[in-house]
Order: structure tokens, then C-alpha cells, then sequence
């Protein structure tokens, strides 16, 4: 499609996405690329479908904001959605187009930042009133489709004022604009009935600790976060509050480099029955983690809530954000994920076709094989869990905790004595195999 010829008029109304219709389950035989091969909501895994493990989201950002430009070079995608000078006109077009997406598709939630709804007009009052605008049309357009909100958030990281944090700006006069705009980001959030709400902290971190005062700034972020979360449950909100670990990029270092520095920090600050994580997969392994890393430390907290599925380049050290398709990966994820109860939150693709990926059907065939991969990793996991030796294998691995000497070590009842002691009696343990080759093996057969 050329940028004259991706966008049709059907009855009045403005097809962006013409020529394609409901992307629907077709089953493993099928050659259909606008079909799915392994997702089929309806589909029972345990006492859930699909649809409610997965509770798939679009990324509203990359997905339609998102014009293929890098540090390197200019846009390679003329969306005709974004093509209009008039910001309000672009808005409800970006919208049109988002929701013809998402129901064709079949996601049934979208995540947004509150300038990728509308540009930022040139005072506090302008931008309220375009906000007030293209809410009221997102309202339309959620009660039409039955598409809803998972999680709002506010982009307080692209604009200059920021370029030195929001919450944790040196500048008190920068920190209550980033206040006033997560209010306004909150008002929305609950407007459109948003179950949570997401803090990512791109610029709340430091560049030069020359010119920083760490602690100044992490009591000032963690008052910033009291009061949001005081002023959102007094306003009605319900929902869980995510923080999103990142370890750098755009700053040199983030104040919520990974999920166990974010753990300390929630629970540092008092933080820890609000606040829970959504991991992304290219945050961690920016952070030298894997995406399974990540998910067990935020579960083992009982911190685990959502996630923002992507992958990176392995060759390259920055956030690529590709769109996930490891299934052996996903696997391991969600033998983490199923473990601890599954997500309260979803699954947000925050992910983008690649630059030289320029027509709109390339969105549909990113998402499709990203739902697919989550498919079959969830399928895999489940039967893992219930079909196999796999949970046996490792309760027994950590079996001579279960009862005597162990159990009473696992209880605090040994001194250091004790276990001198102890080993002086049963002399050198005898070697026992990780077998994590069998493990790897559970795996490959599932999948």
C-alpha cells in the first residue's frame, strides 16, 4: 500500500485498514497469514480461556504513533492517520484508526500515555480542553466496541521540561507541572474506566552523579507517588498502581533499574500495598536479567502484576522493542506466570514493527504472530505444570527441607553450632545432579 492508497471511505466512514476484516482462529493447518494458528480465545486452559489468561492489550504509542524514525534517520511510515496539521482532526483520526485495529483484531485492551492521545497544546488550559475532547471520544468509541482501557499513564519524559526528571527534578517548579499532569492523567485513567494505572520513570534517574542528590531525589520521587496514589483512591480508583523497572536509557542510570531495586525501593518508602510491577522483556534483559528473572523477583514479593511483552536484539545493547515470537522463552515466563496465580493486569504489546516495515498490514502480521507465540507458551506451561514430572522434579530437589534437620533449619530453630555439628555427623554430602538438561527436555517436548 502507498500512502495515498491505505485509507478508503466505506459508507461515510473512513476505512484505514481496508481490504482487511476480524482476524479469526483458523487452527494449525492454516496458510493464512491474517489468521490465527494457536490463539483461539474461547479456547479452555484450566478454569480460563485464553482470552482471560492473556488479556492481550495494544500499545497505543508505537502501534499508531509510531513512524519508523530512529537517531539515524527521518520517517519511513506516512500513516494516513497522522497526516493531518490539525491536531484535533489527527487525534480522532489516530483514534478511528486505533479502534478499527483493535476490533479487528479482537484485543480486548489498548494502554496509552496521555500525549499520545492528543499533542500538548500551548497552556494547561488548551491541553485540558483537547483531553476533555478526545476523552469524550474514546468514551464513544470504548462503549461501541467494548474495548477497554487496561492502564493509563502520563509521559512525563518526552518534553524539554523534564529533560532533568519530573518527580525527581532539582526544580520544585518542574515537579508540580509533572503534578498537575499525572492528575489530569489520573482523571482520565478513571474517566475511561482504566483498571491500573503505570509510573515509568524515563528521566527519574540521573546522568552525572556530580550534580545529584540521590537520596533528596528518591524521598522526593517517593512523595510524588504517595500522593497520586492518596489522590486517586480518594477520586474513586480502584485499580493497582504499576511501576515499570528500566535499567538506563534515556538516563545513564534509573532509579527503578530493575524489579529487586524497585522492590527495595517500595518498601523503603511504605509503598508496597499500592504498587505492584509490570515487567517488559527488553527492560530486562537491558539490566542483565532475563525476562523469567524479572517475573520470579517481582512474584516471590508478591509484587508480580503485569507485563509489557517485546524482546530485544541480542546484538544490540538498546531497547529495540521488537515484537516477542521466542516461544521456548514465553514458556519459561509462564511456567513463572501460572506458578503465582497468573496477572492481575494484561499483556500490553509495547512493541513496533520494525523501520523498513511500512505498510499497515505489517501491524496486523507483528501482533498476530505475537498472540500466537503467547498461545502456545501458555499451553506449553500449562501442560508442563499438570502433565508432567516437571513440579514433582522440583519439590524433590529441595526435599530435605520437608522434614527434620531442614524443616528445622527452614524454621530458625539451628544455631551455627548446630550445623557444625551436623556436618561433622553425616560427613561430605553426597553429589546430587542439577539435571537441568531433563528440565530443558519437559520443555522442548511441550512446545
Amino acid at each position: 500500500m502507498t500512502k495515498t492508497e491505505n485509507a478508503t471511505i466505506v459508507s461515510g466512514k473512513t476505512e484505514f485498514f481496508k481490504g482487511i476484516g476480524r482476524i479469526i482462529y483458523e487452527g494449525r493447518e492454516s496458510t493464512n497469514p491474517l489468521a490465527f494458528k494457536y490463539y483461539d480465545e474461547a479456547r479452555m486452559i484450566g478454569e480460563k480461556s485464553m482470552k482471560e489468561h492473556l488479556r492481550f492489550a495494544v500499545a497505543y504509542w508505537h502501534t499508531f504513533g509510531g513512524t519508523g524514525a530512529d537517531p539515524f534517520g527521518m520517517p519511513t511510515k506516512f500513516f494516513p492517520w497522522l497526516t493531518s496539521n490539525d491536531p484535533v482532526k489527527q487525534a480522532k483520526d489516530k483514534m478511528d484508526a486505533a479502534f478499527e485495529f483493535i476490533s479487528k483484531m479482537g484485543i480486548p485492551y489498548y494502554c496509552f500515555h496521555d500525549f499520545d492521545l492528543i499533542q500538548e497544546g500551548d497552556t494547561i488550559a488548551e491541553t485540558d480542553k483537547r483531553l476533555e475532547m478526545i476523552t469524550d471520544y474514546a468514551l464513544e468509541k470504548q462503549q461501541a466496541s467494548g474495548i477497554k482501557l487496561l492502564w493509563g499513564t502520563s509521559n512525563l519524559f518526552s518534553h524539554p521540561r523534564y529533560m532533568n526528571g519530573a518527580a525527581t527534578n532539582p526544580d520544585f517548579d518542574v515537579v508540580v507541572y509533572a503534578g498537575s499532569q499525572v492528575k489530569r492523567a489520573l482523571d482520565i485513567t478513571i474517566k475511561l474506566g482504566g483498571k491500573h494505572y503505570v509510573f515509568w520513570g524515563g528521566r527519574e534517574g540521573y546522568m552525572s552523579l556530580l550534580n545529584t542528590n540521590m537520596k533528596k531525589e528518591l524521598d522526593h520521587m517517593a512523595s510524588f507517588l504517595h500522593m497520586a496514589k492518596d489522590y486517586a483512591r480518594k477520586n474513586g480508583f480502584n485499580g493497582s498502581f504499576f511501576i515499570e523497572p528500566k535499567p538506563m536509557e534515556p538516563s545513564k542510570h534509573q532509579y527503578d533499574f530493575d524489579a529487586a531495586t524497585v522492590i527495595g525501593f517500595l518498601r523503603e518508602y511504605g509503598l508496597m500495598d499500592d504498587f505492584m510491577l509490570n515487567i517488559e522483556v527488553n527492560h530486562a534483559t537491558l539490566a542483565q536479567h532475563t525476562f523469567q528473572h524479572e517475573l520470579q523477583v517481582a512474584a516471590n514479593a508478591g509484587q508480580l502484576g503485569s507485563i509489557d511483552a517485546n524482546r530485544g536484539d541480542y546484538q544490540n545493547g538498546w531497547d529495540t522493542d521488537q515484537f516477542p515470537v521466542d516461544v521456548y522463552e514465553l514458556t519459561e515466563a509462564f511456567l513463572v506466570i501460572l506458578s503465582h496465580g497468573g496477572l492481575i493486569g494484561g499483556i500490553n504489546f509495547d512493541a513496533k514493527t520494525r523501520r523498513n516495515s511500512t505498510d499497515p498490514v505489517d501491524i496486523f502480521y507483528a501482533h498476530i504472530s505475537g498472540m500466537d507465540a503467547f498461545a502456545r507458551a501458555l499451553t506449553a506451561a500449562y501442560n508442563i505444570l499438570e502433565n508432567t514430572e516437571y513440579s514433582r522434579m522440583l519439590e524433590e530437589r529441595y526435599s530435605s527441607f520437608s522434614n527434620g534437620k531442614g524443616k528445622d533449619f527452614e524454621n530458625g530453630k539451628l544455631t551455627l553450632k548446630d550445623m557444625a555439628d551436623l556436618a561433622r555427623q553425616q560427613g561430605e554430602p553426597v553429589q546430587k545432579s542439577g539435571q537441568q538438561e531433563l528440565y530443558e527436555l519437559l520443555i522442548s517436548r511441550q512446545i
